[in-house]
């Protein structure tokens, strides 16, 4: 099943989607919006666009496991977009992402302007591909929400 993953941003929001077999996490972009309702639209244009059968997003826990404002705004999405897409919608932990995104940027050599505009695509990958690795291992249990 092609899933599409969202790691969400008040300015900024990565999207990231996995082929049919769910073995390749691939970077779709970023969606540039400060308003949370044309982010929500936008994100349901493309779960449509590119045919997503599920959507992960990205809940930013803080590193003791509490959650903040952001995880309020990730939740609110996941109730907006499950009913308007139709579609599964879970809530992945997302701690460390934006690290391990810099980091695989900077070895890639990805640095300044191009580092800005792909680091929250990269973050959707690197939800994805912890989400794709739970799944792959857990089989049995595919209703997990976070």
């Amino acid at each position: 099943m092609k899933i599409m993953a969202v790691d969400y941003g008040d300015s900024r929001t990565g999207l990231a989607m996995c082929d049919r077999t769910e073995f390749l996490a691939s970077p779709l972009g970023t969606i540039e919006e400060k308003n949370f309702a044309k982010t929500a639209e936008k994100l349901v244009f493309a779960a449509k666009e590119y045919e997503a059968g599920m959507i992960v997003i990205g809940l930013p826990k803080n590193m003791d496991g509490t959650e903040g404002v952001r995880a309020e705004k990730s939740r609110k999405l996941a109730a907006i977009l499950q009913p308007a897409t139709g579609l599964p919608v879970i809530l992945w932990d997302e701690r460390s992402t934006t690290k391990t995104a810099d980091a695989l940027l900077t070895e890639s050599g990805t640095y300044g302007k191009k580092r800005k505009q792909v680091r929250d695509a990269v973050a959707a990958v690197v939800i994805l591909e912890s989400y794709l690795a739970y799944r792959k291992n857990h089989q049995e249990n595919d209703d997990v929400k976070e």
